[in-house]
């Protein structure tokens, strides 16, 4: 629906409804007319077809409270006839030219307050361009920008946890090297477009109110290429096959994007490119697995170590670190080495958690058994009397 039919037709009326109906009334108001008049229930009609058409169009508009609210704000200050064209002039009546937008607060007399700062244009443009965030008139669209790529890296464990540059072969669309975006054949230059003047925008005029949109010649653009490029034919860009070195930061994590401003698909006839996301994926390392910024590692130690206690040498990304095994530990208990794990943006690092895991021997020698049968002997039974119990309920 464009601006002249907000402020020329009314939607009341064609629901036969009055200015003060309630939702209810006007929702059963087009109901009744939307099922007399529908095309299924006049087949050949025309007359029916347009009256369809036109109670569809007022619901449409009275069946949203705020649409309503706006439409109305519409009628009661332009719908009166008080602001149209006069046979003497271009204003009020008598003939005397006018500003409309002194009657929003841009005259001395200040005007309607709701209306003050924003103008005439921001209320037109908050009702006609669905409402979008920061409202103002149409504006030249100009070059349109690239579309964002994304491709797949795979890193290994060790490069994505200190940090790599790569070399990164792409195949995607590029700025022409033949007329260097602008989409024009060598030798020849985009013109301003003889519809907008260059401006991307074109006004129309709605009796005393003028509206701009987006040229549709250039789209926009504010510029027409009359020579195409014979090499990407006039967009500016083609397919071509490119070597990127990424920087992939110290830390990348499995899953991570890295964005490259500028890096994506050009814009079309010169326009701003768009991004390149590359997704990482880490290969898993055969020792370490990481948790965050900590690295873990899986120790294997034998029931003497765990019950006598041990020191263990372990390797770390850049060295060997020692953990001590206090007598008495159990299996999967973890020991931290600090400050062994991934080096964060500050500096600082993660840690490394080694998790201890006590290995029982599927078989032994007749030794090992007499000697495991005389420790037996000597140690305490384990603490099960909580079991016990239970199991001689069933008993």
């Amino acid at each position: 629906m464009s601006s002249k039919d907000w402020i020329e037709k009314d939607y009341y009326a064609a629901l036969g409804v009055d200015k003060s109906a309630s939702s209810d009334e006007i929702k059963k108001a087009y109901r009744k007319l939307a099922r007399e008049s529908h095309p299924d229930h006049n087949p050949g009609d025309t007359g029916a077809e347009e009256r369809f058409k036109t109670v569809s169009e007022a619901y449409a508009v009275l069946g949203d409270e705020k649409k309503r609210r706006e439409y109305d704000e519409m009628r009661s200050l332009f719908g009166s006839g008080a602001f149209r064209r006069s046979a003497r002039g271009a204003g009020q009546p008598g003939g005397m030219p006018f500003d409309v937008s002194d009657l929003f607060g841009g005259g001395a007399g200040g005007g309607d307050n709701r209306f003050s700062g924003g103008g005439f244009t921001d209320l037109f443009s908050s009702i006609f361009s669905g409402g979008g965030a920061g409202g103002g008139p149409a504006r030249p669209r100009g070059p349109a920008r690239g579309r964002d790529v994304e491709t797949e890296v795979a890193l290994d464990f060790d490069d994505a946890v200190r940090g790599v540059t790569l070399p990164l072969t792409l195949r995607a669309p590029g700025v022409c090297d033949t007329c260097h975006g602008n989409g024009a054949k060598p030798g020849t230059q985009p013109v301003a477009c003889p519809v907008c003047h260059g401006a991307g925008v074109t006004t129309r005029n709605q009796g005393s109110f003028s509206f701009s949109e987006p040229c549709r010649n250039c789209q926009g653009v504010g510029t027409i290429v009359e020579e195409k490029c014979p090499e990407c034919h006039g967009t500016g860009g083609v397919t071509k096959t490119r070597t990127l070195n990424v920087r992939f930061p110290a830390g990348v994590a499995d899953g991570q994007r890295i964005r490259l401003a500028g890096r994506g698909e050009p814009g079309e006839r010169g326009g701003p490119a768009g991004d390149l996301f590359v997704q990482v994926k880490v290969r898993p390392d055969e020792l370490f697995g990481r948790t965050g910024d900590d690295l873990t590692l899986t120790v294997p130690i034998t029931y003497a170590e765990a019950v006598l206690g041990t020191d263990l040498r372990v390797p770390t990304l850049d060295g060997t670190v020692t953990l001590r095994v206090p007598p008495g530990t159990p299996s999967g208990r973890v020991l931290r080495a600090r400050g062994k794990g991934v080096v964060r943006k500050d500096g600082r690092a993660g840690d490394l958690l080694v998790t201890l895991d006590v290995v029982v021997p599927a078989k032994v020698s007749d030794e090992a058994r007499a000697a495991l049968e005389t420790f037996a002997a000597q140690t305490p039974p384990a603490a099960r009397e909580h079991l016990d119990a239970r199991v001689r309920r069933f008993s």
